[in-house]
């Protein structure tokens, strides 16, 4: 049986603009079309021509898709002018895309209320804009603003305002809950009787998520009939999102109730980009990526407790919905005082950590582990101090830089600025090295008096030179005077990953110092660093 096409269109760069405190240049939108293109979706909205500096740059460079049609966005014409000779539409005509797609309103009571004008009149706009665009050969789309509101409302109306585009050649007519206040059912529902007026092979759903629901609504949306779906990496958008691309895309093309009847544009060798997409968002934006996204967080494949870990191992599918590898993820084994052999023995592997399974250092390592989760550490988001407890146990890491004592100030002068101070004295292949350093608060006083005092610790200089601090959390483990305080701190290099260390004290001071030695201590194993003498 031949399957029906289904389209994905990203409109992240327009939409996802519309976040608070997002706001895209033209390289970042470069960077973030390629990485779609690359990914093989079918329709990347670029923005508003003329609405603003950024998006008329954008769309006056040539872009060379293999996979992607770039599209522009605008609104339906303006009452009292023609298509011809709204300022707006030439700015669309003129964008170099084969593709256009107009918002305009599909509720009458935001014709009257918004536009101010009758309903024929509203007709006519959509109608007129429609055959502007079709007649000079553009993929024309027709965005149904608050389509479920309106239909619900004034269905003859609603259903009007999709013919006057549809008959005029628009190629896909979407229908968007603008509001993002409509239910599954009701998509569903809704969709299925649209479908007796517009073919299901030319509609499209524009789901926002303000009732967390933008996935259900465009699987039901696609279940009922349409067949374009359109979304934006990570859910991007204004309020609380789109529908997430990055959960939509795998289940058409992983789940069998969608992937038995539809065939998309995104390849096998395609959807394996989709966790790197993900977190090239993240990395545009500079923020922490959300590690508990389905498909493609760094928590959507992560095993905790020792029973699961056990099943896991002997068959991945007691516990995975899908192979990690198949939308570019990978498989963590959490260790915690939760913890369980198994857990250990599968991080050591993951680790490649040479070893024999009735080694005993690795029960030693379960009951260290364990110990210092009593006493607050907590190794489920600290990879790398984790892997260097598990090898200094298993013997496997050498001794780096020795921190023999060190000094930490803080002073407020005169007028009123506060200075923090470090001096650490370390110790590398026998020789003391005095390091002094100034910061923004202690901590990043004692950061500094080592890493801008590298040339000194000669045999690790071309080593550290790369090293930088991205995030520093504190946690206060109890309340009173023996307080514990654990501090987390991740850190990044120019071969761009990241590694997370922790350090657990009733000291704040030590305990960034731990987490900080931690960090210097990975990246030197990490990068093959000799050990001291």
């Amino acid at each position: 049986m031949s399957k029906e096409r289904l389209y994905i269109f990203d409109t992240t760069l327009r939409d996802g603009a519309q976040t608070q405190g997002v706001d895209f240049s033209v390289d970042d939108k470069e960077k973030i079309a390629s990485a779609l293109d690359n990914l093989g979706v079918d329709y990347i909205e670029g923005g508003w021509p003329g609405a603003n500096p950024t998006d008329t740059e954008f769309f006056q460079k040539k872009h060379n898709f293999k996979n992607a049609v770039l599209t522009c966005f605008g609104m339906t014409k303006r009452s009292g002018r023609s298509a011809k000779n709204d300022p707006g539409l030439s700015a669309l005509m003129n964008s170099n895309t084969n593709a256009v797609c107009l918002v305009g309103k599909s509720w009458d009571f935001h014709v009257d209320i918004a536009l101010g004008i009758s309903n024929d009149e509203n007709l006519s706009n959509i109608s007129e804009s429609a055959s502007h665009f079709v007649e000079q050969k553009k993929e024309f789309m027709f965005d149904a603003e608050h389509f479920f509101d309106g239909y619900k409302a004034n269905k003859d109306y609603a259903i009007s305002c999709l013919k006057a585009a549809y008959e005029k050649g628009a190629r896909w007519i979407v229908l968007c809950d603008t509001n993002g206040g409509t239910l599954p059912h009701e998509v569903s529902n809704i969709v299925s009787e649209v479908t007796k007026f517009i073919p299901g092979k030319n509609l499209g759903i524009h789901a926002h998520n303000d009732t967390g629901n933008a996935v259900s609504n465009s699987l039901a949306a696609v279940m009922a009939g349409a067949r374009q779906v359109q979304g934006t990496i990570n859910g991007l958008g204004e309020r609380c999102g789109n529908a997430n691309l990055m959960s939509l895309i795998p289940t058409f093309y992983l789940k069998r109730d969608f992937s038995d009847k539809f065939e998309m544009n995104i390849k096998s060798e395609h959807i394996k980009n989709l966790t790197q997409c993900s977190r090239l968002l993240d990395e545009i934006l500079n923020r922490k990526p959300n590690k508990h996204l389905p498909y493609v967080g760094a928590a959507a494949f992560s095993h905790k407790g020792g029973l699961h870990v056990s099943a896991v191992q002997k068959d991945p599918k007691t516990y995975e919905h899908i192979n990690p590898e198949e939308v570019g993820n990978v498989r963590n084994i959490v260790v915690s005082d939760q913890s369980g052999k198994s857990n250990i023995v599968s991080r050591l592997k993951s680790l490649n950590v040479d070893f024999e399974e009735n080694n005993p250092n690795i029960k030693k390592l379960l009951d260290e582990v364990k110990d210092r989760e009593f006493i607050g550490y907590s190794y489920d988001g600290a990879d790398a101090s984790f892997e260097l407890l598990a090898r200094r146990i298993m013997g496997e890491i050498p001794r780096y830089i020795s921190i023999n004592e060190y000094d930490v100030g803080v002073k407020k002068n005169k007028s009123g600025e506060i200075i923090s101070s470090a001096k650490a004295q370390l110790e590398v292949d026998g020789e003391t090295i005095v390091c002094e350093g100034e910061g923004n608060g202690p901590v990043n006083a004692l950061d500094n008096a080592i890493r801008n005092n590298i040339d000194k610790i000669s045999k690790y200089s071309k080593y550290l030179k790369d090293l930088k601090l991205v995030d520093y959390k504190v946690r206060i483990l109890n309340t009173g005077t023996e307080a514990v305080t654990r501090v987390s701190i991740e850190s990044t290099d120019s071969k761009g990953k990241n590694w997370f260390t922790i350090g657990v004290s009733p000291n704040i001071i030590d305990a960034s110092f731990k987490a900080l030695i931690d960090s210097l201590d990975y990246k030197l194993f990490k990068d093959n660093a000799p050990a001291s003498k």
